[in-house]
């Protein structure tokens, strides 16, 4: 049996292996910490009754800078996923279901706008299962991820930009058709 709970900083010595597939973002670990010291609530983890960490979900409560407020690209009070991952053994139970449901409540209890995340164009899973969850595609970010450590002018992938309405979006501002074929640069997204 999993139980959810919030995420603990010694969590970090403990989710290797959640973090192994190779379409899991991975980050320095003062990242993971200022996401527990600023969104504890939207940090947590499923874990396994032998005390591995099944998975985990990283979110978190923004929207851009008053300045960007007359700009097309502005985002209005939303959450975000910034990572949602499940362990290979822990999958197909419903585990990412269960934590992003958590995160939409929290974003619902904010009053945010949407839900938000950024996927790899290539991860087909991940897309069915957000598009399962009712996420759409809002806009196709170009060379979103840099692939090449040694060398960032390198073209990286595509990501697109899903997004999920909440309750405060009644009349579905946020969310539009055919989000695959609107592009921005990198740049644009904040």
């Amino acid at each position: 049996m999993t139980s959810l709970r919030p995420f603990h900083a010694a969590d970090v010595f403990k989710f290797n292996p959640t973090n192994l597939d190779p379409l899991t973002e991975t980050y320095d670990l003062n990242f993971y910490f200022s996401y527990l010291a600023r969104w504890p609530h939207l940090f947590n983890v499923a874990e396994g009754q032998d005390g591995t960490i099944d998975a985990y979900i990283m979110g978190k409560l923004e929207s851009s800078p008053s300045y960007m407020q007359f700009s097309e690209h502005y985002l209005p009070f939303h959450a975000h996923i910034t990572a949602l991952t499940v362990a290979p053994h822990a999958r197909r139970l419903g585990l990412a279901r269960t934590l992003s449901q958590a995160l939409e409540r929290s974003g619902d209890e904010y009053d945010a706008w949407f839900v938000d995340l950024f996927v790899r164009k290539s991860n087909k899973i991940a897309q069915a299962l957000y598009t399962g969850m009712g996420y759409s595609v809002f806009r196709r970010v170009l060379d979103y991820y840099s692939d090449d450590p040694t060398d960032p002018s390198k073209a990286g992938e595509d990501a697109y930009d899903m997004r999920k309405p909440l309750k405060r979006d009644k009349d579905l501002k946020h969310i539009r058709k055919n989000g695959e074929d609107f592009a921005v640069d990198p740049t644009d997204v904040w």
